[in-house]
């Protein structure tokens, strides 16, 4: 039986498909949500775009028919715009000048025929429980709960005599098993480009690391590399470096998640520069960064100057990244600040490194860039989108970020665009992966502690 579903404007802004993702069911749209839509189809960034498209997507479905009767959708559903609850009462406490109580209105409305609301907005879902209205998130984009999501990185037994000749030949992936609370082995199912942490079974100090391709794990090829002289510490860091050493040819999609201080973008602009400075390949033309910020995704014009000028103060993190890696001594290394920022500025002056707002990517084609998105888990899963199919040629695209720490509002470790985009590329062979391990913190110990107690 088919269900009616009500639309908030969040669901849209996010997710400018959604009204073709409901399936043979009926949609209503609140006017409200009309109007709402026309007050942000001039805003920049991420917000305005989306609203420009939905806006075009409703006036395609205007001109096949009346939106206040109801039009049919694509995928055999209808879509109508509700316009007459202006009446319908709500309680005191809920003002009608509010768009959230408009929205409420119309559901009230609906009642007799059970409608569903549909809201990115938590608080809306809460007022619609105590009106007694069904209330859900958009759920079309929604991933696993973090500790379901894909790792890339999985531990794994071997039986000891396959393990000794992992280095020259690898090991075929149907001998690996795992053991459960028990004791009892299991099978385990891997995917394309998954890391993997080899035990042997009749000795457990003994382990190798390697990386599914096929049917084989196979050893990994920069193990012994010291990008921009950094030297891995920990297992997470030698596949992070792996993903990160290989030709965009190889791996152009490279997704890191982690907490803070397991040196996720230390990492990526150590390879960045080491394939810039050291390598004679000319395999990048330059690096590009970008964090996608909520300001970067809005209007970055309360700040002074020009673009570089408004985004410097948010690019702040990876300055302070770049001045370890320019100067690896960390007893001397601001004995002299002005010469630390005199090399700094060299590389920029050389145009090795970029750093752009995230909304200025849109609608470009980039080639031969190593490519860093910082902070990834505060895009939309609709901006991973644009980002990952901006890559041209030759340009290798790294999205960074922990989903634990999204400030962007209506998004979670479940609908951010890092997570998005790890489980959608989930097994691809353009696609390398690796989560970071809390215990991989080598920023301080007390950058570790405070991730193991807080």
């Amino acid at each position: 039986m088919a269900k009616t579903y009500v639309i908030d404007t969040n669901v849209l802004i996010q997710a400018p498909n959604a009204l073709l993702c409901f399936e043979e069911n009926h949609l209503v749209l609140p006017l409200v949500v009309l109007e709402e839509l026309d007050g942000l189809k001039k805003a920049e960034g991420e917000r305005g775009y989306n609203s420009r498209q939905v806006i075009r997507t409703l006036e395609d479905l205007r001109r096949k028919g009346n939106l206040i009767a109801g039009v049919p959708l694509p995928n055999g559903g209808t879509l109508r715009v509700e316009t007459n609850c202006v009446h319908e009462p709500l309680p005191e406490s809920l003002p009608d000048d509010k768009s959230d109580n408009r929205i409420l209105k119309v559901c009230q409305h609906l009642a007799s025929i059970h409608p569903i609301l549909v809201t990115k907005d938590l608080v809306l879902r809460l007022k619609a429980q105590i009106l007694g209205i069904e209330a859900q998130d958009f759920s079309t984009e929604q991933v696993n709960a973090g500790e379901h999501q894909y790792l890339g990185r999985v531990e794994c037994f071997v039986p000891e005599k396959d393990f000794d000749k992992f280095t020259t030949e690898g090991v075929p992936t149907d001998l690996l098993y795992q053991c459960d609370d028990m004791g009892e082995a299991h099978p385990v199912s891997l995917v394309q480009n998954e890391f993997v942490l080899l035990k042997a079974d009749a000795s457990l100090r003994k382990t190798h690391l390697g990386r599914v391709w096929g049917d084989r794990v196979i050893p990994l090829e920069y193990a012994k590399e010291t990008p921009y002289g950094i030297k891995p510490r920990n297992a997470g860091q030698y596949f992070m470096q792996e993903a990160l050493m290989k030709p965009a040819a190889e791996a152009p999609l490279v997704i890191v998640k982690g907490q803070a201080g397991t040196a996720k973008t230390f990492y990526a602009l150590a390879v960045g520069l080491e394939k810039l400075l050291n390598q004679s390949s000319e395999e990048y033309r330059r690096i590009l960064i970008c964090r996608p910020n909520a300001q970067f995704d809005s209007d970055i014009g309360f700040l002074p100057g020009d673009e570089q000028e408004k985004i410097s103060p948010l690019m702040r993190p990876i300055m302070d990244n770049l001045e370890q890696l320019l100067d690896e001594d960390e007893d001397s290394r601001y004995d002299d600040e002005l010469e630390l920022k005199s090399r700094l500025m060299e590389i920029f002056d050389r145009n090795l490194i970029q750093m752009e707002a995230l909304n200025f990517i849109r609608g470009r084609t980039l080639e031969k860039i190593y490519l860093i998105i910082d902070e990834a888990q505060n895009m939309t899963p609709n901006q991973a989108k644009g980002i990952i199919t901006r890559a041209g040629k030759g340009t290798k695209v790294i999205l960074l970020g922990d989903p634990n720490q999204i400030d962007k509002p209506f998004l979670d470790e479940r609908t951010n665009g890092l997570s998005y985009a790890s489980e959608k590329m989930k097994g691809s062979p353009l696609c390398c992966q690796v989560t970071m391990l809390p215990s991989e913190c080598e920023r301080s110990p007390l950058a570790l502690e405070a991730i193991r107690r807080l």
